[in-house]
């Protein structure tokens, strides 16, 4: 047997790293995904059924890079999977869903369920007169009684006006045990609305990519078939 030369494994080889003024944690990895959507990572799920949906999406997301859901589902179905990552960290929910103090409890309890939300401001005519949460919900008998017989009244509510920092929000659900803070303006008009669980996750996860709501990211895939324009429009509304 004829050797015709030597051969290197990766046992016989040995890189030393050069100095380096560049510490890991200072290197960036942003980089355009359009004009104007910036990733801090450069990851991008595949559109494709066995791989991105509403969880992946999320993952992607939080972690800086962004997912793109796939189109081998109805058009509702997809655009479902949008809202769930679009709504899964909301910063501040600027138009949250509400209801009348003359609804009832059972109406309320169906909307929360359907909605996958625990808590419910409470408008009147415009003017914000109170919340109902879970809790308020969680051992209530009287369906037919209207939510304003169980809701936190106005003069207990904790609010802060428009344009409040997050860390003065964070410091009041601390100092009231509360899980969600609403937004008025001078009128007692709903602005908005934060939750804990918004601040908690905005905090664990500070490289997200998000939009400028403070929402999750995320793409979706359409084609070149019949039901097209239709599908891009119902994901644009999600």
């Amino acid at each position: 047997m004829h050797i015709i030369q030597n051969g290197l494994t990766f046992d016989d080889v040995l890189l030393l790293p050069a100095y380096s003024t560049v510490l890991p944690k200072q290197v960036k990895l942003n980089t355009l995904l359009t004009r104007e959507i910036s990733l801090n990572i450069p990851l991008v799920s595949a559109a494709m059924d066995t791989v991105t949906e509403a969880r992946l999406a999320i993952t992607m997301a939080q972690e800086g890079g962004i997912g793109i859901i796939h189109k081998n589902m109805t058009i509702e179905m997809q655009a479902q999977q949008v809202r769930l990552v679009k709504k899964f960290e909301s910063g501040i929910i600027s138009s949250p869903f509400t209801v009348t103090p003359n609804t009832s409890i059972e109406k309320v309890l169906e909307l929360t369920k359907a909605r996958n939300i625990s808590g419910v401001p409470i408008v009147d005519k415009g003017i914000l007169v109170g919340i109902v949460t879970s809790r308020d919900l969680r051992f209530e008998t009287h369906y037919n009684q209207p939510v304003a017989s169980i809701m936190t009244p106005k003069e207990r509510l904790v609010t802060v006006q428009e344009g409040t920092s997050r860390d003065e929000i964070a410091y009041l659900l601390h100092k009231h045990r509360i899980e969600k803070i609403l937004i008025i303006n001078d009128k007692f008009q709903l602005r908005g609305m934060v939750t804990v669980k918004d601040i908690q996750k905005a905090t664990e996860k500070p490289n997200a990519c998000k939009d400028e709501h403070g929402r999750l990211r995320v793409g979706a895939a359409v084609g070149t078939g019949k039901d097209s324009k239709a599908r891009v429009v119902a994901l644009a509304e999600a």
